[in-house]
C-alpha cells in the first residue's frame, strides 16, 4: 500500500523574474532555505552549474539520523522553470518542479512535489504522523525566509498566495 502525495505552495515577490529565478539557479542558496534543524549540507564539490542532467549530493539530518540524498535536474528552463528528482535519498519518489512567472508587476513562486514513502503500510502512518507535518514545517520555513532573503526590510511586501498544502493523489 504505497501512496503518492503532492505539495504544493505559491508566493509572490514584488521582484521581476530576471531578479527571482538567479536566486533558485544557485544550488548553494539551498541551505539558506532549508530549516537548521535539518543540518542541509552540500556535498558536491566546486561551483554547481545548474543545467539538465546536474547531479547535486547532500547530506539533511532526519530524526539525528544523516541522511545521503543525490538530486538530479531532470529539467532546467530557465528563467521559468526547473526540476529536481531525487535519485538516492528517503523517499521512493521525490519529484520537485519549480516554475516562476510574471505576474502584477512582481513574480509568483510555485512549488510543487510528487512524492511517495517506503514501507507501505508503515510509511502511510509515518506520514499521518511525522513526515506531513515536517514537509509542511520545511516548505512554511522556506515561504518566509525567501522574502527576507531576496527582500530584507521589503520582505512584508511579499504575498502568501497559497500556503503550504498536501493531498493524497488518487
Amino acid at each position: 500500500m504505497t501512496r503518492e502525495y503532492r505539495l504544493t505552495c505559491q508566493l509572490w515577490l514584488p521582484l521581476p523574474l530576471e531578479k527571482v529565478f538567479p536566486f533558485f539557479a544557485d544550488a548553494g542558496n539551498l541551505s539558506r532555505i532549508t530549516p537548521p534543524w535539518l543540518n542541509f549540507t552540500i556535498r558536491t564539490s566546486g561551483d554547481i552549474l545548474m543545467r539538465d542532467g546536474t547531479l547535486i549530493d547532500y547530506t539533511i539530518n532526519w530524526m539525528r539520523l544523516p541522511i545521503r540524498w543525490k538530486t538530479r535536474i531532470a529539467m532546467y528552463n530557465p528563467p521559468r522553470q526547473f526540476r529536481d528528482e531525487q535519485l538516492q535519498g528517503p523517499y521512493l519518489k521525490w519529484v520537485h518542479t519549480h516554475r516562476f512567472w510574471p505576474e502584477d508587476q512582481g513574480t509568483v513562486i510555485f512549488d510543487e512535489v510528487l512524492y511517495r514513502l517506503p514501507l507501505g503500510a508503515l510509511g502511510v502512518l509515518t506520514h499521518r504522523i511525522l513526515v506531513r507535518r515536517q514537509l509542511t514545517e520545511i516548505f512554511t520555513f522556506r515561504q518566509r525566509v525567501i522574502p527576507e532573503l531576496l527582500l530584507g526590510k521589503q520582505s512584508g511586501t511579499a504575498r502568501q498566495i497559497e500556503p503550504v498544502t498536501i493531498h493524497r493523489q488518487a
